[in-house]
């Protein structure tokens, strides 16, 4: 594909990584835990993170980097800023479930202009760059076309305070599961992003997510076809702890309106 420079660094170092994250599936590791229920850490979520700066800095040294696990490192103004998940989906990967993936973003002045996400165990390259679409191993992807909510197949997942019901979560989950509408949870925001880019899912929701688990994700749907607001159908923004609506675009204003019954932000 005709990408950028920048994409094609981010796509050789989430290869590298799914490579380590490959090894390290299944074996003996350690595991510890960072603040909040089943907020797990691995030292795979460490060696990850640590391959893919390395592997980045040695391509473009003066780049700032936002990744989960290390924090922010902020240079100059108007620099490339790469917002890094280098493990999304700790949990599934301590208790040996394949569902986690490796999320890769390069933003200029808070606007994602690249977004990779690789699940290494099942080889899938999801790939977007800023008005050039998105692709699955080199395949170009598009949005379902599903416009009826009672025929999508949805995706959502929950913060780690999730007990604190933030932003009525529970109940807006309750409810559109009343509707006798299949839901999925993988775990992993990453996942549940690009495969709404993928059309597998019709439309996903969450609250209180970072960065690091939705810019490369944004970026897919977006280029897929999708659209990607806030609750509120507000213009979404990545660089905040937010809630986030991601749909194939004709579920959109039916999705807004169920989640607004129990949030207004």
């Amino acid at each position: 594909m005709d990408f950028s420079q920048l994409t094609f660094v981010a796509i050789q170092a989430a290869l590298k990584a799914g490579t380590l994250l490959k090894k390290g599936f299944g074996t003996s590791f350690e595991i510890n835990q960072k603040e909040g229920k089943q907020n797990l850490v691995t030292e795979y979520d460490h060696a990850s993170e640590e391959c893919i700066i390395s592997f980045i800095k040695s391509h473009f040294p003066d780049h700032s980097f936002l990744a989960e696990e290390s924090g922010s490192s902020f240079a100059k103004d108007g620099n490339v800023l790469w917002i890094i998940d280098p493990l999304d989906g700790t949990v599934n990967f301590a208790r040996g479930l394949p569902a986690f993936a490796i999320s890769i973003a390069a933003s200029i002045k808070q606007n994602v202009v690249s977004g990779v996400i690789y699940q290494p165990l099942l080889n899938e390259l999801f790939v977007a760059e800023k008005g050039k679409g998105a692709y699955l191993n080199g395949l170009k992807l598009q949005v379902s076309h599903v416009s009826k909510l009672e025929e999508a197949m949805l995706a959502t997942g929950f913060p780690y305070n999730v007990h604190e019901n933030p932003l009525h979560c529970i109940d807006q989950f309750t409810y559109v599961l009343s509707l006798g509408i299949p839901i999925r949870r993988f775990g992993s925001a990453a996942l549940d992003l690009a495969y709404v880019a993928a059309g597998r899912f019709d439309a996903y929701w969450e609250v209180s997510l970072h960065p690091w688990d939705m810019a490369a994700g944004k970026l897919l749907v977006e280029e897929a076809g999708g659209k990607v607001t806030h609750y509120d159908s507000s213009k979404h923004e990545v660089f905040c702890h937010k809630n986030i609506l991601a749909t194939n675009t004709l579920l959109h204003k039916e999705m807004t309106e169920n989640l607004k019954m129990f949030s207004s932000s």
